[in-house]
């Protein structure tokens, strides 16, 4: 099975972020932007939170708030669910059908050092499933 840093190291290395103060609407620009679903939320160097368009929704949207008004901080989900680059694409697998998420942040020693999609595990366990089948069907025809 793969591992996190193997996806990362297929990805383009740029970590797409936005301040807690930040209004939502300017979260919402940079997704639509970069075509993401979430962005992290970071105070410097330091991860304190992600924001998705799930969040958006649900909380801004469904509440009546202003995207213009509405800082970051107040629909972000602080408690963030993270991988290190040594855990495998089946553990992230595990994470995001269990808890329901669709982003995990990697982080190494602290420092962020990438986001990984449900999208990229799925694609990634595809691609595994294909390396397979090509494997047994070479065995069967020899």
């Amino acid at each position: 099975m793969r591992t996190v840093r193997q996806l990362l190291d297929a990805k383009p290395a740029e970590i797409v972020s936005i301040g807690p103060d930040a209004p939502v609407i300017e979260a919402l620009r940079r997704m639509a932007e970069r075509e993401i679903g979430a962005l992290l939320v970071m105070e410097g160097p330091a991860l304190v939170g992600i924001v998705s368009e799930r969040d958006y929704a649900r909380k801004v949207v469904l509440q009546g708030r202003a995207s213009k008004d509405t800082p970051v901080r107040e629909i972000m989900t602080a408690q963030v669910r993270t991988v290190a680059p040594t855990d495998t694409v089946e553990h992230c697998m595990q994470l995001v059908t269990d808890r329901r998420i669709r982003h995990l942040p990697v982080l190494d020693g602290g420092r962020v050092v990438g986001v990984l999609s449900i999208g990229d595990l799925v694609k990634a366990v595809i691609e595994e499933q294909q390396q397979t089948l090509d494997q047994l069907q070479r065995y069967i025809a020899s």
